[in-house]
Order: C-alpha cells, then structure tokens, then sequence
C-alpha cells in the first residue's frame, strides 16, 4: 500500500529496543516537525483553502501526537532528550531541485510530506509488531493508522494540485527510487527514520 521500494530490515527492531528513551525523544521530535510543516504549509500556500484547512487539523493531531509521546517519557521516569538532525529528511530533501512555479513548490513539498509519513507509518507498524513492550506496541499500532491517513493525504493534495497527475505519478515513482538509495545506508540507529 505504501509504495515503499526497499523495505525497512526487521533487525532495526532490536537496535531500537536496546535504547527506547532514545526512539520516544526522536519520535516526539518527529511528531514536532510534522506539526511545524503543517504550519508552514498553511503560511506559504494559505490560497488552498482546501489544504489549509487539512493543515488546521493536522496541526492539531500532531501536537496530540507529540504530548502523547511526551506523556509516555515521562510515565518512564525520564526527560526529553534534546533534538538532533535527521539525517532521512536532511537526504530526502536534496531530491526535487529548488525553484520552480509556485504549484511545482507545493506537490514537491506535499510528496516530500507523503513520503516522509509513509515511512513513518512502515516503521511504526514494524514496532507495533515486534517490540516486546505490549504497552508501545500498542501505541505504535495506533499511530501507524494515523501516519498512512496523513500519507494519503499529502499524496492526493499532491495530485489535486499538479499539473497532470502522470507528472506527479512519475515525480512521486522517481522519489520512491531516491528514498530507497537513502534506506540502504539507514536502519542502524534507533530513531524512527535512520
């Protein structure tokens, strides 16, 4: 369903559950990050009033998202680790280059979004399967839902707004490609995208 064109390895399960505390505070960041593009959606394209009208509830469902991880540190006796780069998002974005009419900005962004999410959502879904606390199994299990819904989302905002939806069909097949390079040197560190 995702279109993801290499496969997270399983194993990165057991790097993540030798340091949990390390996964909660990128994750919480993640969930940041996704709220602040939101945010940043609705200021550079505030004339879609379609999408920004998505962007007001997406930027409520994840700040939710980041007070429940939040929650979930702090149920652990620990504190929010500081935030570090993503090295997945920092590679993504070198893809499409810069510039460009306002329109091919947005699908460019909104794929980046989609993609971002996708692996998101295949990742959590991984968790939800294999890690041995039950408890955040669990939550995971309920997080993969919402990731593949902002997934398809952006992805069909990308195609409303595209040219033609063949370009952004092959804009979106060429990013899948790049993005399973990136994966290939990703998976060794317990943080939701590397």
């Amino acid at each position: 369903m995702l279109g993801l064109k290499l496969p997270t390895d399983p194993r990165w399960v057991n790097i993540v559950e030798k340091n949990i505390s390390e996964i909660l505070t990128d994750h919480a960041f993640c969930e940041q990050k996704a709220a602040s593009t939101a945010i940043s959606l609705m200021v550079s394209f505030p004339e879609y009033t379609d999408l920004v009208q998505e962007m007001i509830a997406l930027v409520k469902e994840e700040i939710s998202h980041f007070k429940m991880v939040h929650d979930l540190i702090l149920e652990r006796g620990e504190v929010l680790g500081r935030d570090r780069k993503d090295e997945y998002v920092l590679q993504l974005l070198k893809f499409f280059p810069k510039g460009g009419s306002r329109s091919t900005q947005l699908v460019h962004r909104l794929l980046y979004a989609a993609l971002i999410e996708a692996r998101s959502c295949e990742r959590f879904r991984l968790l939800s399967e294999e890690l041995q606390d039950k408890k955040l199994a669990q939550f995971y299990r309920k997080l993969m839902v919402s990731e593949a819904n902002h997934y398809t989302m952006f992805l069909g905002f990308a195609r409303k707004y595209g040219d033609t939806i063949d370009e952004v069909n092959k804009k979106w097949q060429d990013l899948l490609e790049y993005e399973a390079n990136i994966m290939k040197d990703l998976g060794n560190k317990e943080t939701v995208h590397g």
